[in-house]
């Protein structure tokens, strides 16, 4: 896939939609590794929510299974479909609706915008952008390469994710395989293109995090809790604890 383009114009006409919803509208623009994400790096904690297997823990956590099996069909939110990457011919993810949260299933590219590390920088990723859509707590960029976390299309004619109840810092689950990690929305990409995580969170789902060659080109499912916001947008822990919960009453746990 590879095909985000560069476009960080677009990028930045897309992030000026973000409205008071978003801090600083600085949009993740299209990037490249497997699809149209970006980033390379280092780093890696992951936010995980089940254990490596994506098994049962101790605690009862939802598994993929379970979560995949809740998300089977689609009552279509988003007023038409996005494409996966901008080169993609057609449009072909909608994002569905549940009462307690939005999904879509779609590949994952790598966003490695915001704080400028040694994994994200300009030399390790030519689509490199040192800013995010959300802040931290202290008002700085992300940490792509620390923090799990999920891109959303900015808001736009097919869908705007300000309307199903989401913001920055609200938490999502994302399944691939066997594996079940959570994280937080951190950032806002193009209007037209969905599937997109952080460098971290792509580690922690065995995912290969490489600007280049990374990514997953499809069977990456997307989960976005409704009014689930955590705080601070940085706590992996609070995500995770947050995550774990919401997934299992998700699953009729």
């Amino acid at each position: 896939m590879r095909t985000r383009m560069l476009a960080l114009t677009s990028a930045a006409c897309g992030a000026a939609l973000l409205g008071a919803a978003a801090l600083p509208a600085s949009a993740t623009d299209p990037g490249t590794g497997a699809g149209r994400g970006r980033q390379p790096g280092t780093a890696g904690t992951g936010a995980a929510g089940t254990d490596a297997t994506g098994a049962t823990a101790a605690g009862g956590k939802a598994t993929a299974a379970e979560l995949l099996a809740r998300v089977r069909g689609c009552a279509r939110i988003s007023k038409g479909a996005y494409r996966t990457d901008s080169g993609s011919p057609k449009a072909t993810v909608p994002v569905c609706d549940t009462a307690d949260a939005v999904f879509w299933k779609a590949d994952m590219d790598i966003d490695c915008d915001g704080r400028r590390t040694r994994a994200c920088n300009r030399k390790t990723d030519p689509y490199f952008l040192p800013e995010t859509a959300f802040q931290s707590s202290r008002g700085e960029p992300l940490d792509s390469a620390v923090l799990p976390h999920v891109v959303v299309p900015g808001p736009g004619k097919v869908w705007d994710y300000r309307k199903s109840g989401l913001t920055g810092g609200s938490v999502v689950a994302v399944v691939y395989r066997d594996r079940v990690r959570y994280g937080v929305i951190g950032d806002t990409g193009p209007t037209g293109i969905i599937g997109e995580a952080s460098y971290a969170m792509a580690k922690a789902l065995g995912i290969d995090p490489d600007p280049s060659t990374g990514g997953a080109e499809s069977g990456v499912t997307y989960i976005a809790f409704k009014n689930s916001r955590i705080s601070p947008i940085e706590s992996r822990a609070r995500a995770r604890s947050r995550g774990a919960a919401l997934a299992r009453e998700f699953v009729g746990r």
